[in-house]
């Protein structure tokens, strides 16, 4: 399974959004796309922080969100597609963590003994949650 290839040209040829509203539509776009692509929540840190509450309507372009918009853009287009789950063969679960967000992949082998992605999950963390120690937030990837 992976996202159809109409779509991904279409999110390729987006260019930088200038305004909140143009960010949000870039947002929801790929949003949609999320279960494909890794640690989704941390690359896109920085956009989501430029749509918080009080932030002017034209957006304040730098490196970091310029990294983060192609970087979302890239692994949309090349990231790993996914294997359709077998219920009746073990789940292998990768989690992963840090200061931004936590990540999770949910893996099976194939009938070669390659470990093959099934689903990501990611999400971005609450500022509380940012202060949980290393060891927290590898248990909160689990939980969530």
């Amino acid at each position: 399974m992976s996202p159809k290839q109409e779509t991904i040209d279409k999110i390729l040829k987006v260019p930088p959004p200038r305004t909140m509203k143009q960010l949000r539509a870039f947002l929801g776009l790929v949003s949609f796309y999320r279960k494909y692509v890794p640690d989704f929540a941390v690359v896109a840190a920085p956009l989501t922080d430029a749509t918080q509450k009080g932030n002017p309507n034209n957006i304040v372009w730098n490196d970091a969100r310029d990294h983060a918009f192609q970087e979302l853009k890239r692994r949309i287009s090349t990231s790993p597609i996914l294997k359709l789950p077998d219920v009746t063969k073990p789940f292998i679960l990768q989690t992963d963590a840090s200061h931004t967000g936590i990540g999770d992949i949910l893996l099976q082998e194939d009938a070669a003994g390659d470990k093959r992605p099934v689903a990501f999950a990611s999400r971005k963390l609450e500022p509380r949650e940012t202060r949980y120690s290393t060891i927290e937030r590898e248990c909160l990837a689990i939980v969530c």
